[in-house]
This record gives C-alpha cells, sequence and structure tokens, in this order.
C-alpha cells in the first residue's frame, strides 16, 4: 500500500505532512472549489504558485512528482494544441488553414492552470497519506462507512488482483499466445478478463467468510485516535483565509 503514495525527500516529514489528515483533506477540497471557481488567470497563476510551493513545503520528490503529472501534461499539451483552433473567436495566428482564437487560447490556459493547481494541491495533501489513514481519516469525517469500507477493501486486495492476473498472463504466455488484432486474440483477452472476474468473486467469498468467522459485523473499528491540534486550526484558518481573499478578487475584477 505504500506504493501508492508519493514519497517525500527524506525520512523526515515535513510541518505541512505532520498535520491531522482531516485538516489536509478538508484544505484539498476547499482549495479545488476555490480554484475552479476562478476564471482570471492572474488568480489562476497565483493559485498554481500556491500549489506548487504546498508541494514544495511537503517534501515532495520532484522527479517522482513529475512522473505523476507526465498523463496529465500530456492532455493539457493536446488540449493547447487543438482548442484555440476548435473555438470560435477574434483570430490571433493561423498555422495554414487552421486559425486560433483569442477566446480559444484563453480558454485552454484556464483549463491547464485549474487543473495543474487542482492536482498538485491534491498529490501535496492527500497524495502523501497513507490508504489506510486516509480511509481512517474520511470516516471521523462522517463519509459513508460503506465507501470507506469499500475503499480500505480495494486499496487492499487491488495488490492481490493484479498478482492473479499476472498469473493468467503467464499461464497464456506459457502456451505461447501472442496478441495480434485477429479474433482469437479477442477472444483469449476476453477470456482472461472473464476468469480474473471469476476468481476475483471467489477470493470475495473467501475473505467474507475469514472475516465473519473473526466476527466482522459490517462495520470497521478505528483503532487509532487522531488527535486535531492547535497548529491543525492554524492551517485551516490560514488555508480558508487565502482562499477567500482571492475568491473575493475573483467578485472584484
Amino acid at each position: 500500500m505504500t506504493s501508492l503514495t508519493l514519497q517525500l525527500c527524506d525520512d523526515q516529514q515535513s510541518w505541512l505532512t505532520q498535520r491531522d489528515p482531516r485538516t489536509r483533506i478538508i484544505t484539498a477540497v476547499l482549495f479545488s472549489l476555490a480554484t475552479v471557481s476562478l476564471d482570471h488567470l492572474t488568480l489562476l497563476a497565483a493559485a498554481l504558485i500556491i500549489a506548487v510551493s504546498t508541494a514544495l513545503a511537503a517534501g515532495l520528490r520532484p522527479l517522482l512528482l513529475l512522473k505523476r503529472m507526465a498523463a496529465l501534461e500530456t492532455f493539457m499539451l493536446v488540449m493547447l494544441g487543438l482548442l484555440p483552433f476548435t473555438t470560435p473567436g477574434n483570430p490571433v495566428f493561423s498555422v495554414g488553414a487552421l486559425t486560433a482564437s483569442a477566446e480559444g487560447l484563453r480558454l485552454a490556459l484556464t483549463i491547464v492552470l485549474k487543473a495543474n493547481a487542482v492536482v498538485l494541491m491534491l498529490l501535496a495533501l492527500v497524495g502523501t497519506l497513507e490508504p489506510v489513514v486516509l480511509g481512517h481519516a474520511l470516516a471521523k469525517l462522517r463519509i459513508p462507512g460503506k465507501l470507506v469500507h469499500l475503499f480500505l477493501l480495494t486499496v487492499r486486495y487491488i495488490s492481490v488482483l493484479h498478482d492473479e492476473y499476472q498469473s493468467l498472463r503467464r499461464a497464456m504466455r506459457a502456451r505461447a499466445f501472442t496478441p495480434r488484432s485477429n479474433f482469437h486474440t479477442w477472444r483469449s483477452l476476453g477470456n482472461l478478463l472473464g476468469m480474473l472476474l471469476v476468481r476475483s468473486l471467489e477470493r470475495s467469498q473467501r475473505v467474507m467468510a475469514a472475516m465473519k468467522c473473526r466476527g466482522f459485523d459490517g462495520r470497521f473499528y478505528l483503532l487509532n485516535e487522531q488527535c486535531w491540534q492547535w497548529r491543525d486550526s492554524l492551517m485551516l484558518v490560514l488555508a480558508m483565509t487565502t482562499l477567500s481573499l482571492l475568491v473575493i478578487l475573483e467578485l472584484l475584477l
């Protein structure tokens, strides 16, 4: 489960990562809502700077952070290349028969700034949490228990499903299966998914039987008590003040 979280630059946690997980979740949610509501590029750039500063303050490894952002940035580059030419408006420049509009370029920049700011903040505040700690924090925030159970069980058994998939793939390679674009390949992949589903159902039944034998009554008992400190309140107040300032400036501009 530790592979699902971002690694820090060193073993010592920063002041930010030592805060209560509930504080970090609430701050990330509020930041996301405030950033999505912004439209001015200057304020969005400020939100992105805040997100980058938070990620650096959290002690994230820059190379690993860039690797996690690679998929998003690829999509953003494609959008930057297409959206200005597909949005009607005042022409800015032309590339052959295609004309880029100022409205399309501004819309593309707005989406890029919003997406990067929100994702960076989520990686900094939520991505550094252990999955079990995140599940316990969601339960403390009064998230429905069934959703929390589903999240914790998914995190616990996703590696088991991956091992089952790798086992089936090795069995196919041992029988000289080579993927091609033909009916046999698609039928084999369909059988692979079907067998994976069957094995997942069988494993879930065995897990449920084992949990009932250990007295499972439909809920998980949270053994670790998370303690809210005055530093958590201070962090939440600072975050709300900064986000309120951005929203007020958005209304005034």
